[in-house]
């Protein structure tokens, strides 16, 4: 991607001709962007006061939306903050997350999820939207303040105990209950910790050859199935988060077949990672769900293919560089996704020609922002609409270097590996946070009328 301007004029800030785009991967189209929206598309466009990029050859889509991202922050920046999570983001083509809620103290009151709703303004690099407790500090023993984190600033409509599971069924009942009023949705984390005790790894051939604790498919598939069985009694939303067995997507399709109101993410890792890498005990492969086997990605990504699987949800959980190099069996649970996911995704289903460009625009963006409640994200990208957009190299190759990445978790399963696909530029509120795969700076916020 090359900028130039006509001679003799100065471009306006937030003020972009894009060049022969290939709006979600199909015909080539000029862009112009201004006053936070796509003014005008076509061929031929002309504006002396827009910075004109060369896109040819590149992907124009609208900015990822993820539900699923651990900023950590309050409570635990010596692994990440909304400033460093927020530019990963940014580098990854995303141009809103929602932050999930066991930070410390934990998001469980109107309180905590203004300050990171304001932390995320402060940032400026995406939208940031809290995703509120279900329960009191995640305890599963009592309704967090659902209806106050709903009314706050930060208009709290997605609610989950992200990391333990809302086990007790008439908690999870009650809450799909509350959440009515405004809309919400209760997004569970499945996992029955009475069937996960000490597991270490996926239950199968391979924790019995390492004699590791095995961690089976069960435990997350009994609690999809109490859960959406109890969505259709209470006729509420239920979102499945990283969803990670063939058995879940039985389930996840049962369920939908019969109009249930669930919707079901898959991390980027689950699409590729098999458990086989655990053989090297690596700790970077340990993450919760665990890595499960060859016939689990199969179903994962048939399911993303045929729509069971809603989203792509990142996941993303930096860890400090010593709750990671340590022994197995006491290291954290989780790995990095912001900036690897689009390149992930590419790789596993849309260079596999299971999903399109504009599949993949719907399961990255539309539908999570859809989930989430983001009215000024995943839209078209057509005349009218809020810039946020994000510019793909897809013939490009890359490698992955942690050390290189802005978040500040080095736990990149992928580290290593090359990549396809490559985010050349993030357009947010029409302005340009990254610009030739490098980060530009941040959306102000203070300027907003």
């Amino acid at each position: 991607m090359s900028s130039a301007n006509p001679a003799g004029q100065t471009p306006n800030a937030d003020r972009y001709l894009l060049r022969g785009a290939a709006v979600l991967g199909g015909e080539r189209t000029d862009l112009l962007i201004g006053d936070g929206v796509i003014l005008e598309t076509g061929t031929g466009l002309s504006d002396a006061r827009a910075a004109v990029l060369d896109a040819d050859g590149l992907v124009v889509l609208p900015g990822m939306v993820d539900v699923h991202t651990h900023l950590r922050e309050p409570g635990r920046e010596d692994a990440e903050t909304v400033e460093t999570g927020t530019r990963a983001a940014a580098l990854g083509g995303y141009t809103a997350v929602h932050a999930m809620a066991n930070s410390s103290p934990v998001a469980d009151t109107a309180g905590v999820v203004e300050q990171v709703y304001s932390l995320g303004r402060a940032a400026g690099w995406v939208d940031v939207r809290p995703v509120g407790a279900v329960t009191v500090g995640l305890a599963g023993e009592q309704l967090a303040e659902l209806g106050a984190m709903a009314d706050s600033r930060a208009r709290v409509r997605m609610f989950s105990d992200d990391g333990m599971c809302v086990h007790d069924p008439v908690l999870m009942r009650r809450a799909l209950e509350y959440v009515k009023a405004f809309d919400g949705v209760i997004a569970q984390h499945a996992q029955e910790p009475r069937l996960t005790a000490g597991a270490q790894m996926n239950e199968g051939k391979v924790s019995a050859v390492l004699g590791l604790t095995g961690w089976p498919a069960v435990a997350e598939e009994a609690i999809i199935a109490r859960d959406v069985l109890l969505a259709q009694h209470v006729d509420s939303r239920l979102h499945v988060c990283h969803v990670s067995t063939a058995g879940s997507v039985d389930i996840i399709r049962w369920a939908k077949a019969r109009g249930i109101k669930v919707t079901a993410e898959v991390t980027p890792h689950h699409l590729w990672l098999t458990e086989d890498l655990v053989r090297s005990y690596d700790p970077v492969y340990k993450v919760n769900p665990p890595l499960r086997s060859d016939e689990d990605v199969t179903a994962l990504r048939e399911a993303v293919a045929d729509g069971t699987i809603d989203v792509i949800g990142t996941d993303h959980a930096p860890h400090p560089s010593e709750a990671k190099e340590c022994e197995w069996a006491q290291a954290a649970m989780g790995m990095t996704g912001l900036e690897t996911a689009l390149s992930v995704v590419q790789h596993t289903l849309v260079e596999t020609g299971m999903i399109s460009w504009a599949d993949f625009a719907r399961i990255t963006s539309a539908t999570p922002a859809r989930i989430g409640q983001l009215q000024d994200q995943g839209r078209l990208v057509a005349a009218g609409e809020p810039a946020n957009l994000v510019l793909v190299d897809p013939a490009a190759r890359w490698t992955v270097d942690p050390a290189a990445m802005a978040t500040k978790g080095r736990n990149s399963p992928f580290a290593g590996r090359e990549l396809p696909g490559a985010v050349k530029a993030t357009f947010f509120r029409g302005h340009a946070t990254v610009l030739d795969g490098a980060l530009n700076t941040p959306y102000d916020f203070a300027g907003e009328l």
